[in-house]
């Protein structure tokens, strides 16, 4: 399938939102795994 100059400049505008929201997700994620972390440490500490 043969895209035209247009519908690649639009497929990686697509691609290139897409990252940005996943690595919005992935510090989003990697911040809540570090307060689980802690949280974890925290609770064993006391045990």
């Amino acid at each position: 399938m043969q895209l035209t100059p247009d519908e690649l400049v639009s497929e990686f505008h697509d691609a290139v939102m897409e990252l940005y929201f996943a690595r919005k997700r992935i510090a989003r994620l990697e911040a809540e795994n570090a307060e689980l972390t802690a949280r974890l440490a925290a609770a064993e500490a006391e045990a």
